[in-house]
């Protein structure tokens, strides 16, 4: 769950409104008994206190910024049982067993579970001994569940990762469509859907097939100001990945998503060989292995997971420092939710993703080659048009970022095109030359197939054994572009691509021009390109290893209580079988490290534990103090 980060770190959310401590509501209560929170951050108090009353609710908030306190508050103050509707089968354990570290009477029923494991939940739910019940989507198509829910106390229905049920979103999940039935089958019962990734399209479709029309919205800024968003030209990717984790995030934890599950496993080992702690996590590994890789992950410090787009969803990990893509996302939806798993708890981290010509040849013909109709792939397109356009911009990332979601904002001074601002050149010229290169490419093909490389040479004027064999320095453009450097001959057919001049043979990835290009051919527009800035100097050139961000802001006898506490942690967590965080998040740990509270009295005080952890834990963290 993420409502920890939200009262240490900053909450991402629109509004810096805070509820007043003076005020005393049954939310408020709840919020400072069960989760140890003296006040409410942004739009919190507002959803709760709708849901409370039996309001419904879409509410679009950041990963991080304390979407599950506007669920499970409500389903503590209102009379019955919550339902949490969520695809994570897989997370569902640690759910609970969170929820459970606070005193929170909370069970699930899914697919894992044996026969007298479900009799027991369901038994319970009936006698009113569960506050919050997690159900996967799928299970609501099963009779029985519809029937034990008749018999039950709803108190309300939460539609977790509600993007799910958009078709054009990144993570479409079919079971989500049925779930308009849960108003006509229990109208009374008030419906909240949560989301932490979705366009103004993507969140009317949300609403009218949840029959969420009438509910009332509630959408918060999508900023995340401690993440800060970089897009390196790919070059030896491996190598660069190595360079961000080794000089920046060395003994951190951290995610790696590529596209392939060869990639993964591929990227996986060269991370282990490097002395880095790498798992990978793919659909192609057995049940099994997929679970114990995503437990040692969540359980353990400083674990780099190496994924596909399978892994993530949930992940309520505070402490991830990075997400890495080694491939281009299909769609910023995509990139927003898979970037947004770095830095839940606030403190900074980095999201980096390294960008080649070939991802863009690869999508567009992933896309061609899709199921679906014409109007399908077009919408594909377009999604895969605005992540290239947030790949190609001279403008702030973040400012790109958030108009994607119709949201304004000033240059963060924190991404990479705002400390290194990439230049604008004319390159009319070169695009002329390239399209004039792939004309005559086309008329010579005679069944072959020629890419960029080939382009590149004729270009250079390179005289390589596939120029002569095809006696392509006999063109009229071989050898004109030798003014201009290799990469970035690259990097402008990939502008070309971005801006759909140049289309992909669907089978073979070879190119052709497409119309867009006329009027750059004809000289009738000025064609401005980006210029790739110089690298970056490395942030850590010392070899220095960069103190643990958790502790960089304590003084060096706090840092060591910190440490100290982390350890306590660390064995409590493993002999409860639980991730850390269960425990305590880490901004709780630096805060009992600063204040060194001396007694049960004062260390009640600290944001973050409540009454259940107070009992469960005092006498613990008192005995390392």
């Amino acid at each position: 769950m993420d409502h920890s980060q939200l009262h240490n770190s900053g909450s991402s959310v629109a509004a810096d409104r805070v509820t007043p401590v003076s005020e005393t509501t049954p939310e408020l209560d709840v919020l400072r008994r069960v989760f140890g929170y003296d006040e409410f951050r942004g739009e919190q108090a507002e959803i709760i206190a709708h849901v409370a009353g039996g309001g419904d609710a879409l509410v679009l908030m950041p990963t991080g910024g304390g979407k599950s306190l506007c669920y499970q508050i409500p389903s503590l103050v209102r009379a019955g049982t919550g339902v949490v509707v969520s695809p994570l089968i897989a997370l569902m354990q640690d759910q609970v067993d969170a929820l459970s570290a606070l005193g929170v009477r909370a069970g699930f029923l899914n697919s894992t579970q044996m026969p007298h494991e479900r009799q027991q939940v369901e038994k319970a739910l009936l006698a009113g001994e569960l506050d919050m019940l997690y159900l996967a989507p799928e299970r609501l198509r099963v009779p029985e569940t519809g029937r034990l829910l008749d018999q039950a106390k709803i108190s309300l229905f939460a539609i977790d990762e509600a993007h799910c049920v958009s078709q054009w979103g990144h993570d479409f999940r079919p079971d989500y469509l049925q779930l308009s039935h849960l108003h006509e089958r229990w109208p009374e019962v008030p419906r909240i859907a949560l989301t932490a990734t979705a366009t103004a399209e993507t969140r009317r479709e949300i609403a009218s097939r949840l029959d969420l029309e009438d509910a009332r919205h509630f959408v918060a800024s999508f900023d995340r100001p401690n993440i800060q968003y970089r897009i390196a030209p790919k070059d030896k990717p491996a190598k660069q990945l190595l360079d961000l984790i080794r000089t920046e995030h060395p003994g951190e934890a951290g995610i790696v998503y590529c596209l392939s599950r060869n990639s993964v496993e591929r990227t996986a080992a060269t991370l282990v060989g490097a002395g880095i702690d790498a798992l990978p996590y793919h659909a192609g590994l057995d049940a099994r292995t997929r679970a114990q890789n995503q437990s040692r992950f969540l359980r353990e410090d400083g674990i780099v997971m190496v994924a596909t787009i399978a892994f993530g969803m949930g992940i309520d990990k505070p402490d991830v420092r990075f997400v890495a893509h080694l491939d281009l996302p299909k769609s910023v939806e995509g990139y927003y939710q898979e970037t947004g798993r770095a830095g839940r708890d606030g403190q900074p981290s980095t999201a980096w993703l390294a960008y080649g010509l070939a991802d863009v040849v690869q999508q567009r013909q992933m896309i061609e080659t899709s199921e679906g109709d014409r109007a399908h792939k077009h919408r594909l397109g377009q999604h895969l048009n605005a992540m290239l356009a947030l790949c190609e911009t001279v403008d702030c990332r973040r400012v790109q970022l958030l108009r994607y979601f119709g949201q304004t904002a000033e240059p963060c001074g924190n991404c990479d095109t705002c400390l290194a601002t990439p230049e604008s050149w004319d390159g009319t010229v070169p695009a002329q030359k390239v399209l004039s290169t792939v004309i005559r490419l086309d008329r010579e093909r005679n069944g072959q197939r020629f890419g960029a490389g080939q382009i590149v040479d004729i270009l250079r004027g390179k005289e390589t054994e596939k120029v002569r064999q095809f006696r392509h320095h006999e063109l009229s453009v071989f050898g004109i572009g030798t003014d201009i450097a290799e990469s970035d001959w690259h990097s402008v057919i990939r502008q070309l691509l971005a801006r759909e001049m140049l289309a992909v043979d669907t089978r073979y990835g070879v190119f052709s021009v497409a119309d867009a290009a006329g009027p750059v051919l004809r000289s009738e527009q000025q064609l401005m390109l980006r210029k790739e800035p110089p690298r970056q100097a490395r942030r850590s050139g010392s070899g220095e290893r960069k103190p643990k961000v958790a502790a960089a802001d304590l003084s060096p006898e706090a840092s060591e209580v910190f440490e100290r506490l982390r350890a306590w942690r660390g064995e409590v967590a493993k002999e409860q079988g639980v991730p850390a965080y269960v425990v305590f998040h880490d901004a709780t740990l630096r805060e009992i490290a600063t204040r060194l509270p001396a007694s049960r009295d004062e260390l009640g005080t600290i944001s973050g534990i409540g009454e259940a952890k107070l009992e469960k834990y005092a006498e613990g963290v008192l005995a390392v103090l």
